[in-house]
């Protein structure tokens, strides 16, 4: 039997039935109308922002990262919860526009923005955050031709990277942003073409569980954005220190120490140099906000046995939740936190494989794990959904289609 990973705090049961949003999944898979089904919880979310406020000093301003969850009902959630947002493509940029996010809240990062994604943003007076010298050209031709004095920031490519982390954003040879080195002659090419000069964005990895990692990569990017102020011999108004805050999936795995990051944050931030002295702060998260916040639900349509092993065959799978399955950037297979919601806190009674309804031996939700006996009619509830599901997987494969969402 192979472990699954922790199932979030704040979860209970009403009637032996997983309970969200102050009622029983049943009744919010009754509302939709179908499975499968991706529920968030608005409640989960403002505590995990009140969380952050309370850790991190005040200088710290908090932003979202689009990408992790671009549901427009919780991007209107968020609207009232963050101090601003971070976006990374066009497609992203209407989708905030739809959410009627104030767009000067907005940056806008990314390696490969095309001419008409930077026009649409400068003319939003979306942030860009420059990703190369000929991303700078680029923009500043397009603001001149357009009439528009846009606000541009620096992507920086750090020296270090984030350890521990489960994607690396910087350190050596990276498609995201420019080599620091080059940085400082870059600033004043901006500025001298009559831009807004809007700073830097220093993003190093994310997913690390280890504060101490996480508070060292802070420390070093406080260190490099005063270095490259001094170079660059203007004031630096804005400083985006990225992210990395991680949550527990898988087996073993144990919750970020997040008062230690928020003390030793404000240790650096006591101690900065004169040359950061007026500059703005933040934090870019995604994950760490939302991804904790989401279950996806799938129905059983059959139970099978085959060569003695049972197999819980679901109306969901990799389609939407590409990363539980194994299939998003992983590279040895490990449970995600799932359970039977219909049956939540039963006792485990069998070794059980969840599977999708694909056509793919690569669609299992979760491999081996101890269950509650389940059936066909049951719910099967995957944690840990918030983030980098519905938006991040194929769900056009096979025709299947999209799942439902609701922010309840």
């Amino acid at each position: 039997m192979k472990a699954l990973g922790p199932i979030p705090s704040g979860f209970g049961a009403v009637d032996g039935v997983l309970e969200l949003g102050g009622s029983p999944v049943t009744r919010w898979v009754e509302e939709a109308g179908s499975t499968p089904l991706f529920l968030y919880s608005a409640d989960h979310i403002r505590r995990r922002v009140a969380e952050l406020r309370s850790a991190l000093p005040v200088r710290i301003a908090l932003h979202y990262a689009v990408k992790a969850n671009p549901f427009p009902p919780l991007l209107e959630l968020m609207r009232g919860l963050v101090d601003g947002f971070d976006i990374a493509s066009g497609g992203e940029l209407e989708i905030v526009r739809g959410a009627g996010l104030s767009l000067a809240q907005v940056s806008f990062a990314g390696p490969g923005k095309r001419d008409s994604e930077l026009q649409a943003a400068i003319e939003a007076g979306v942030t860009l955050n420059l990703e190369s010298e000929g991303e700078a050209a680029r923009a500043i031709a397009i603001a001149e031709r357009v009439g528009v004095r846009p606000r541009l920031a620096i992507r920086v490519n750090p020296s270090f990277d984030l350890k521990g982390s489960g994607m690396k954003m910087g350190g050596g040879a990276k498609p995201f942003g420019i080599d620091a080195e080059r940085v400082p002659a870059l600033v004043r090419t901006v500025i001298d073409s009559g831009a807004q000069w809007r700073g830097f964005h220093i993003f190093a990895g994310s997913q690390a569980l280890d504060a101490e990692a996480v508070a060292d990569t802070q420390a070093q990017a406080l260190a490099l954005a005063a270095e490259l102020a001094q170079q660059s011999g203007v004031p630096l108004p804005h400083c985006n220190l990225g992210g990395g805050l991680g949550i527990p999936y898988f087996p073993g795995d144990t919750p970020i120490d997040l008062p230690l990051v928020g003390e030793r944050l404000a240790a650096q931030m006591a101690a900065l140099p004169d040359v950061l002295r007026d500059t703005e702060f933040c934090i870019e998260l995604g994950r760490y906000l939302v991804g904790e916040a989401g279950v996806y639900l799938a129905r059983i349509v059959d139970r099978k046995v085959s060569h003695g092993e049972v197999f819980l065959v679901t109306d969901g799978g990799l389609h939407h939740q590409l990363a539980a399955s194994g299939n998003f950037g992983t590279v040895v297979r490990r449970n995600y936190p799932s359970a039977i919601a219909t049956r939540f806190g039963a006792p485990v009674a069998e070794e059980a494989t969840i599977v999708g309804c694909l056509c793919t031996p690569l669609d299992r939700l979760a491999d081996k794990g101890g269950f509650p006996r389940a059936d066909a009619g049951d719910l099967v509830a995957v944690f840990c959904a918030g983030a980098y599901g519905a938006s991040a997987s194929p769900s056009s494969f096979l025709g299947q289609g999209p799942a439902v969402e609701m922010l309840v």
